[in-house]
């Protein structure tokens, strides 16, 4: 069954469509920094959910204190757009980046992530260029095995070494604990924050994340900020994570059946160009709203393939049905924009103005 605003929203821009509903935007917005208030540390959203300069202005006047950028392009767009206060999150490295870093510097107040030598090298050719300090936190690996330094040690050596590189200040760490392992990054942490002091430097940004730790958030003795990203929208991973209901998920992709060949199986016009391949660990593609019981079964670009033989219900052809997806993030990175609705109303279409930025 097509709802009217899905009839509506198919009839004015075509199917798929990523659609982001403002009412539960603003409350996710506003259930957060609420949530970080709460808690006693700053709200620095990660921006690489929305890529929106408009929804970060949203968070910023909502009581957040910067924003998080995972690539410096992103960091470009949200600078231009007049946000001053902004970490990257990434190690960065080379010639080409640092340029583009120390103009930054240059017009907002910029802070950078490091976990090895290599970056710490290069960050002083950004400061000079900029002509003022960059401040640098390092990165601590507290159990994802992703990024950051391994132990206590590493990460006390490599922040003196940053105090001793001209251009650069020492500014703190940076964390991303597991769901479970807050005990074991209180430990790494307490014992690199005594190193530093031990060698006069302190630690003045101690930032954890992210949006699967809200129920975390503030269990970090000395934490001073975190950085949720996903909570702006929400998706199948954050309910399946327990820090989100489907009420909370404001980006739905409305997608058209354009096939039922066999009584079981049918096909989406949202394949992977849409929706993606990541699953998020989760079973199927996304989950459809009116019809929680059918499966996205697999993909190909442009067809997403419909499992029907466990739903109670089949949808016909020509239905627009609405899918929650598994991952948000690299959802919204596929589209050039999303379609704003409020209730019934479509307000207009609002530009992902950092997709794509890959460095």
């Amino acid at each position: 069954m097509t709802t009217p605003l899905a009839a509506k929203i198919a009839r004015e821009y075509g199917t798929p469509a990523a659609v982001i509903d403002m009412d539960r935007v603003e409350r996710n917005i506003a259930r957060i920094q609420a949530a970080c208030d709460a808690a006693g540390v700053a709200n620095r959203p990660h921006i690489k959910t929305h890529k929106s300069p408009l929804l970060a202005a949203m968070q910023i006047k909502a009581g957040a204190k910067g924003i998080t950028c995972q690539k410096l392009g992103e960091a470009e767009v949200m600078a231009d757009a007049g946000i001053d206060d902004i970490l990257i999150s990434y190690n960065l490295i080379g010639e080409e980046k640092m340029a583009r870093l120390g103009a930054l510097q240059g017009k907002a107040n910029m802070t950078v992530a490091c976990d090895n030598s290599v970056v710490v090298a290069g960050l002083p050719q950004a400061a000079a260029a900029s002509g003022r300090p960059l401040s640098v936190v390092v990165e601590c690996d507290t159990g994802r095995k992703r990024a950051g330094v391994e132990t206590p040690a590493e990460a006390i050596a490599l922040a003196r070494e940053i105090a001793a590189s001209k251009g650069l200040k020492f500014a703190g760490f940076m964390l991303y604990p597991t769901e479970t392992g807050w005990a074991e990054a209180q430990k790494f942490f307490d014992e690199a924050l005594a190193g530093v002091r031990a060698h006069g430097l302190d630690a003045t940004m101690v930032s954890t994340g992210g949006s699967p730790n809200m129920k975390n958030v503030g269990k970090l003795k000395g934490a001073t900020e975190h950085r949720p990203g996903t909570y702006i929208y929400n998706d199948r991973m954050q309910v399946a994570a327990g820090v989100a209901g489907w009420d909370d998920c404001a980006l739905s992709i409305y997608s058209t059946v354009v096939s039922r060949a066999g009584p079981d199986r049918g096909i989406l016009d949202a394949g992977s160009k849409t929706l993606t391949s990541d699953t998020g660990g989760l079973e199927g593609h996304g989950l459809i709203l009116e019809h929680p019981e059918a499966k996205i079964a697999r993909f190909a670009e442009e067809h997403g393939f419909l499992d029907l033989t466990r739903s109670n219900t089949r949808p016909n052809v020509g239905d627009v049905v609405r899918i929650v997806p598994n991952h948000v993030c690299v959802v919204v990175n596929m589209m050039d924009e999303v379609v704003m609705v409020r209730g019934d109303e479509i307000l207009g279409t609002l530009p992902v103005a950092a997709r794509g930025k890959l460095r």
